[in-house]
């Protein structure tokens, strides 16, 4: 299990030191950015300052997924330090710009990515998929060319691809890369966004995708959190609402009034949603500052539960690394809820800053932390399915032959469906001598035993039992 630093490590600001609270979590990995110009700013001089700011923070232990992005002022197509990136002028200098980092990081990096959701062109890629195919093989011959490198990871598949149909030209966009550079990649990145209950369809998806172009590489998954806006409907329909009304020709006087005339159509939709905060659904206030408290206390609750699932679910399906959407600000003290971005992630880290330090910024973080050690040395999870009631899930985690044992169990329910409703007496089978239980908020739990027998009060929250102690807080 690991975590997201975010997209912009030392690109606005000065590299900051997060190891130590990466490593509070029990993550095992951290995933980041790296930018061609933020290493190359001009031709042959080197800025490895964020580079080996970034190597400090694994430094005692940990490992890296670093991802790279081609952007550049002096050396691609488009001109542009940050997003998106565009093709390289000569392919050949940025080979050697991607050879050149992988031998400053050396052991230190598990996962080697060529850009982020390049199907989402326009915003996360500038080109075309033959043109990305091009630059990945480029990629894979550089890092390849480091004896012993990490693998070599596809740009990840989001929800742009993920919330179509097959044939869409995001789906189209991935098989051309696949078609034209199926070997220039180790695993295939997947981002898990919406509905939990999805994933399996997702992975199953990015399997067909591969496996009609005669690919079988392995999934990892880059990002994933929730409750994200994608898993409600109301809310989606609420946010289109505001922005096409927003981007209508000749907008209201109050909506000019309120948001300035030169502000972007976005940032006039999110300042829309604000003004009418109070009368949008639930499902849709979670995501807006100043929500109601009790709004906002189910969207952290659901926020454990769904950090226990995804995982989980993604285990089950053979699945050995996650990296969760993220760590903490990228931008210590600085808020700005007009941002669309923002609506999506901005509630999802996991950690915040206070007088410069990072500490837990939400319940997930001791969900987090509690499921990770969980899981440490864990080398399966498979699904129990005998003699268990529909809707009823229930996991088994195998630690390689040692006598410990992990279960989880939860009863199926929507994104807000099931959060409050009474649990229901569930008689679980534990043969172990030892029971440690704790809900998917890290609470402990005190469980009525008779025997092998264990009584567990069965709902959408997720239960932990292991023979082991549990992380739980309070």
């Amino acid at each position: 299990m690991g975590v997201v630093r975010g997209i912009s490590y030392g690109l606005f600001g000065p590299p900051d030191d997060f190891g130590p609270a990466a490593r509070r979590l029990n993550a095992g990995l951290v995933r980041a950015y790296v930018y061609w110009n933020q290493v190359e700013p001009e031709p042959g001089r080197l800025d490895w300052t964020s580079v080996d700011r970034l190597l400090e923070q694994v430094a005692d232990g940990g490992r890296l997924w670093i991802t790279v992005c081609s952007s550049s002022s002096w050396a691609t197509r488009t001109p542009a330090t940050f997003l998106p990136p565009s093709p390289p002028l000569d392919p050949a200098a940025y080979g050697r710009f991607v050879a050149e980092l992988v031998r400053r990081c050396g052991e230190w990096v598990l996962h080697w990515q060529c850009e982020n959701e390049p199907s989402n062109t326009g915003l996360l890629w500038a080109g075309t998929a033959e043109e990305y195919a091009a630059l990945l093989t480029t990629f894979a011959e550089a890092v390849r060319s480091v004896p012993g490198a990490g693998h070599v990871v596809l740009g990840g598949i989001g929800h742009d691809a993920l919330s179509t149909e097959p044939g869409s030209e995001q789906w189209d966009f991935f098989d051309t890369v696949c078609s034209e550079a199926g070997s220039a990649f180790d695993l295939v990145d997947v981002h898990l966004y919406d509905d939990p209950r999805r994933i399996t369809g997702h992975l199953a998806a990015v399997r067909e995708l591969l496996d009609r172009n005669g690919c079988d590489q392995p999934l990892v998954v880059g990002e994933y959190g929730g409750p994200t806006f994608f898993e409600f409907p109301a809310a989606e329909q609420a946010v289109q609402a505001a922005m096409m009304a927003a981007f209508a020709p000749g907008a209201t006087p109050l909506e000019q009034d309120s948001a300035g005339p030169d502000e972007t159509p976005d940032r006039r939709a999110m300042r829309r949603l604000y003004e009418q905060l109070a009368e949008l659904p639930a499902d849709l206030q979670q995501f807006l500052d100043g929500c109601p408290p009790d709004v906002a206390a189910r969207r952290d609750r659901i926020a454990c539960r769904e950090l226990v699932t995804r995982n989980v679910i993604v285990f089950a399906e053979g699945i050995t690394t996650t990296c969760y959407w993220d760590l903490a600000p990228e931008i210590p003290d600085y808020s700005d809820p007009y941002n669309m971005l923002g609506l999506v992630s901005a509630r999802l880290a996991l950690l915040d800053f206070r007088d410069g330090e990072l500490v837990d910024a939400q319940p997930a973080a001791g969900t987090f932390r509690m499921l990770a050690e969980a899981l440490a040395g864990a080398t399966a999870v498979r699904r129990i399915t005998d003699g268990l009631a529909t809707g009823v899930h229930a996991y088994a985690v195998d630690f390689g032959g040692s006598p410990k044992a992990l279960q989880i169990v939860w009863r199926e329910a929507g994104p807000f469906a099931g959060d409050e409703d009474a649990p229901t007496a569930l008689d679980w089978h534990w043969p172990h001598h030892d029971l440690h239980a704790a809900d998917a908020l890290a609470s402990a739990l005190e469980l009525t035993r008779s025997g092998d027998r264990v009584t567990v009060p069965l709902s959408a929250t997720p239960l932990l039992l292991s023979s082991t102690p549990l992380a739980t807080v309070g």
